[in-house]
């Protein structure tokens, strides 16, 4: 049991790793449309909707501290090209070079790749923002064999609320979308004890989807080396009270939508007939995936 659990946990660890490099992605993407470093540009008389010049991002990465030298700002740009969420706006370069060369993130031209796992991480997001926003009172500091666990829910109870909420219509259904969401690193135990299921189990959420994640954590094995916040939406440690002063990240939050283009003569992406507004908040969700790969 004990082995099966470890090899879950290993699994979980892994899928959630994943899922923090998306976040990270989507957090830039929006930062570089606030600051206007993702734009229509043109070259040979041809427009490119929505992109970024390899080295003008080289640059802002080290005038915001999000690089130490070029060498690393690469090494971390090739982190988001290796996972599918930027491209060469042609597709010509499997490699970041530092160089005039025109990049995009794939979810502005929906050729982001919608697996199974970034669906999961996708609904998951989607519940921890109920979770969150939510005025009832499902998460609470309650205890377990004798330790006390901070926004913690119960598992029949949770159960209960994603009935109420419509995401499943029986409780079956609910503990199988319960398990898919620990299995994926998402909400766990609170002693990593025990998979999830219809019990009066404790259990909490294991992503913060609301942290603002650094680039420099794209470099490291884990991105659960940072730690967690008291004051974040929860904690994965056993709750303590001692007097420590602890900070929390803030989420990247557009002031504005972000309008993609949706017809621009004389643009690679006229013919796919891309179109709509991205959420302002940084989510996995994607666009409508477009049927073809864009090519200029």
């Amino acid at each position: 049991m004990e082995e099966g659990m470890s090899s879950m946990q290993q699994k979980a660890a892994e899928l959630e790793h994943m899922a923090e490099v998306l976040l990270t992605g989507e957090q830039l993407r929006l930062r570089l449309h606030e600051e206007k470093v993702i734009k229509d540009r043109r070259h040979h008389l041809k427009t490119y909707p929505n992109c970024f010049v390899a080295k003008e991002l080289i640059d802002w990465l080290i005038d915001h501290k999000e690089a130490s030298d070029r060498e690393t700002a690469i090494k971390l740009v090739q982190k988001l090209l290796d996972h599918s969420i930027i491209h060469h706006v042609c597709d010509e370069h499997k490699e970041f070079k530092d160089v005039k060369l025109f990049y995009r993130f794939r979810k502005e031209d929906g050729t982001f790749p919608l697996d199974n796992e970034v669906v999961v991480f996708m609904r998951g997001q989607r519940l921890y923002e109920k979770l969150m926003n939510s005025e009832n009172t499902l998460l609470q500091a309650r205890e377990e064999e004798g330790v006390k666990y901070e926004r913690t829910f119960v598992a029949s109870e949770f159960i209960d609320w994603l009935i109420q909420e419509g995401e499943a219509t029986t409780r079956t259904e609910a503990e199988q979308l319960g398990r898919r969401l620990l299995e994926h690193g998402i909400i766990q135990h609170v002693s990593n004890k025990h998979h999830f299921m219809d019990s009066n189990l404790l259990y909490q959420c294991r992503m913060n989807f609301r942290r603002r994640r650094r680039l420099m954590e794209l470099l490291t094995e884990k991105s659960r080396l940072m730690p967690e916040s008291h004051d974040s939406p929860f904690c994965l440690r056993k709750q303590n009270h001692d007097n420590r002063k602890h900070t929390s990240f803030l989420s990247v939050s557009p002031t504005k939508e972000i309008k993609i283009v949706s017809a621009v003569r004389r643009s690679s992406m006229s013919s796919c007939g891309s179109s709509g507004y991205f959420s302002s908040s940084p989510t996995l969700s994607s666009s409508p995936p477009v049927l073809c790969n864009p090519k200029s």
